[in-house]
């Protein structure tokens, strides 16, 4: 694969991953305002180890953790692509984002649809992965 298109493919997983978490908040809101409408497995935020939290302070602290993935990897991607954020930010945003969105799955396990919950375990992984045991040999494009 070309180097342009490795890169392209690359920052775009970033970026595509910081939307899906955009994506997550908005099915929070949609369960929370129609709650008797289909919602294809989301259900309202909940805290396994601690059940007793009432649910919109669950959802609170769902979009704290959402909002911070999605801007941590939105930054890693824009950083990867060398624009608008500086190169050197690439890398310990992605980690960020990763380990934010895992603490975030790991603390609200069993809420939401498990094709949603894998896949984005595996792309947190896979970021992970990448920078600290394959060193991530794609650099950020020269200014």
């Amino acid at each position: 694969m070309p180097d342009g298109t490795l890169r392209l493919v690359l920052g775009g997983v970033l970026l595509l991953h910081g939307i899906a978490h955009g994506g997550a908040m908005g099915s929070l809101w949609w369960v929370a305002t129609r709650p008797s409408a289909d919602t294809g497995g989301w259900t309202a935020a909940r805290i396994w180890i601690a059940p007793n939290i009432a649910g919109n302070a669950a959802t609170a602290i769902a979009i704290g953790f959402w909002t911070a993935a999605m801007v941590a990897f939105v930054v890693a991607a824009l950083g990867f692509w060398n624009v608008v954020v500086p190169p050197e930010w690439w890398r310990p945003a992605a980690v960020i984002g990763a380990a934010v969105s895992l603490g975030g799955i790991a603390l609200f396990a069993g809420t939401w649809p498990p094709f949603n919950t894998l896949a984005a375990v595996a792309v947190n992984v896979g970021v992970l992965v990448a920078i600290f045991m394959l060193g991530w040999a794609a650099e950020p494009a020269p200014r």
